[in-house]
C-alpha cells in the first residue's frame, strides 16, 4: 500500500517542471556534485536552506539538526564537514540560525522536555557564559532573539576550533566560515558580522 500519495504527486510535478525548464539538469545531477558551500542550519520545518538562497539542487551542502549547533563529539556533523571540506572543496561554510528557534526557545525554559534537554544543554551553557547581558534585555522575545544570534555565533567558533578546519587552513586551502541568520517572519537573512577565514581571525574572536 502506497502512503502520501500527495507528496509523490508533487514530486512528479517538480520532476516534470525543472526538466521542462532545463532538459539537461538531472542528467548533470548525476554526473558531479561540486558545491562552493555548506550550509550547517537548524531542522527547523520552516528554513529551507536551499530556498533561503535562490540554489538549485547540487549548489549547496547542507547539514541540519536541532538549534543548528556544531558539538565536537558530533561524528554526523563531523563528517559532513571533512566530506565538504576535503572532497568537495567547498569555499565556505555557512552556520544559520533563525530568530524563533525553538530549540534555543526551550533551552531558555526550566522545565524538562526529555532527551531533546541533553542536546539542547550545549545551548544553555552559552546562555549562562552570557547571562548578565541577556538578563539585562527585559523583553523575554528579544532575549531569545538575542541567543539564537549568540548561538551562531559560538557556533561559527566551533567550526573554526575543529581539526578538519584547522588542518585545511594550516595546508592553504581557504575555507571561510560565516554566521547568518533568518527571519521567519519577512524571510529575510541578517549577516551578523562573524566571518572567519584564518586561524588569526578564529583566535581575535576567541573570548
Amino acid at each position: 500500500m502506497k502512503a502520501l500519495p500527495g507528496l509523490f504527486a508533487n514530486n512528479r510535478k517538480w520532476a516534470a517542471q525543472v526538466q521542462a525548464a532545463d532538459p539537461g539538469f538531472f542528467a548533470r545531477l548525476t554526473t558531479q556534485q561540486a558545491p562552493e558551500y555548506l550550509w550547517i542550519g537548524c531542522a527547523d520545518s520552516r528554513v529551507p536552506a536551499n530556498e533561503i538562497v535562490g540554489l538549485l539542487p547540487g549548489e549547496l551542502f547542507v547539514h541540519r539538526n536541532v538549534a543548528n549547533l556544531v558539538i565536537h563529539t558530533d561524528l554526523n556533523c563531523l563528517s559532513v564537514l571533512q566530506y565538504a571540506v576535503d572532497l568537495l572543496r567547498i569555499r565556505h561554510v555557512i552556520v544559520c540560525g533563525h530568530y524563533g528557534c525553538g530549540g534555543v526557545k526551550a533551552a531558555m525554559e526550566p522545565q524538562p522536555h526529555g532527551l531533546v534537554d541533553n542536546w539542547l544543554r550545549h545551548v544553555r551553557d552559552i546562555q549562562q557564559r552570557h547571562r548578565e547581558a541577556l538578563a539585562a534585555i527585559p523583553d523575554e522575545a528579544e532575549r531569545v532573539r538575542r541567543l539564537c544570534e549568540l548561538n551562531v555565533r559560538e557556533q561559527v567558533l566551533n567550526v573554526g576550533n575543529t581539526t578538519i578546519i584547522q588542518d585545511a587552513w594550516e595546508r592553504g586551502q581557504g575555507v571561510a566560515i560565516h554566521g547568518w541568520i533568518y527571519d521567519v517572519a519577512d524571510g529575510l537573512l541578517r549577516d551578523l558580522d562573524v566571518c572567519v577565514t584564518s586561524g588569526a581571525e578564529l583566535a581575535a574572536l576567541q573570548p
